[in-house]
């Protein structure tokens, strides 16, 4: 991804001289912003301040940048402290061990992943890395093997991800449920209605994005799903987005309350078709 902001090195290797970018930075066309890094007229901002904060941008504004789904409340920039960085500001997100050099203005999502894992919560690093898995077809082996460093807690969060979620707010309904005891299957199949999200007994739950579900088509199909559900006596729960963030007190009550052992349960021995 092009943010603009560039190395030496990387100029050079784009068939530039030094003397190509000494003229350069003399005409405007490019900005010197700490020794061997530059920056294009149309650079991004938060390359810029990474640049000059001796970083990169990586943690949770590494992989926005790549384009994964963030959670609110991570808005603010975060920079990877390079060796050159040590002992000039307190506000860096760090690596497990020692620092990195930085190579290039924007680090690869895996590498942003090992410092997110500092900076966010739990559920929140497991239902971004789940999405970085499914947009990245990787399992978790192979993401594992491109970090460049984990520690107890990477290693204990990479457990609980999952590649086949499909959005945030199924990674974080399941990762909820499951700490709280529930027995949660991902993507199960349901005969004559296919994948679903979520599973707990007979309680099939949909976890809906901000974007999905909302087209004429899509609610047509949702409805034929949770009919054909409801004939083979599985009970459906469409959670939106806010019904995960904002309002899951209220969410996970509802959950219980039709999960009570002797209201819900399949008998053992016993299919949902009985």
């Amino acid at each position: 991804m092009d943010l603009g902001v560039l190395n030496r090195a990387e100029l050079l290797a784009t068939d530039l001289t030094d003397a190509d970018l000494r003229r350069k930075v003399r005409s405007g066309e490019l900005t010197r912003l700490r020794s061997g890094w530059y920056a294009g007229r149309d650079a991004d901002d938060d390359a810029v301040i990474a640049a000059r904060r001796f970083g990169a941008i990586s943690c949770v504004t590494g992989l926005r940048k790549h384009g994964l789904w963030i959670p609110p409340g991570y808005d603010s920039l975060h920079v990877r402290a390079g060796k050159a960085a040590q002992g000039r500001r307190r506000d860096y997100c760090h690596l497990p061990g020692r620092p990195l050099p930085v190579g290039t203005i924007l680090d690869e999502i895996p590498l942003c992943l090992c410092c997110a894992a500092g900076c966010m919560t739990a559920e929140d690093w497991i239902a971004v890395t789940d999405s970085a898995l499914n947009s990245l077809d990787l399992d978790i082996a192979d993401l594992h093997e491109q970090m460049p460093r984990t520690d107890a807690r990477i290693d204990h969060l990479l457990s609980r991800c999952d590649s086949r979620s499909q959005s945030g707010t199924e990674s974080i309904v399941r990762v909820r449920l499951r700490a709280l005891g529930f027995r949660v299957e991902v993507q199960p199949k349901i005969p004559d209605v296919g994948h679903v999200d979520l599973k707990v007994g007979r309680l099939l739950l949909e976890c809906d994005s901000k974007l999905h579900h909302t087209s004429l088509e899509n609610y047509r199909k949702d409805r034929r799903r949770d009919r054909k559900s409801l004939g083979h006596k599985y009970m459906t729960m469409r959670l939106t987005y806010d019904d995960a963030l904002y309002g899951w007190d209220e969410t996970l009550a509802d959950i219980r309350e039709v999960t009570l052992p002797q209201r819900h349960r399949i008998r053992r021995g016993t299919s949902a078709n009985d």
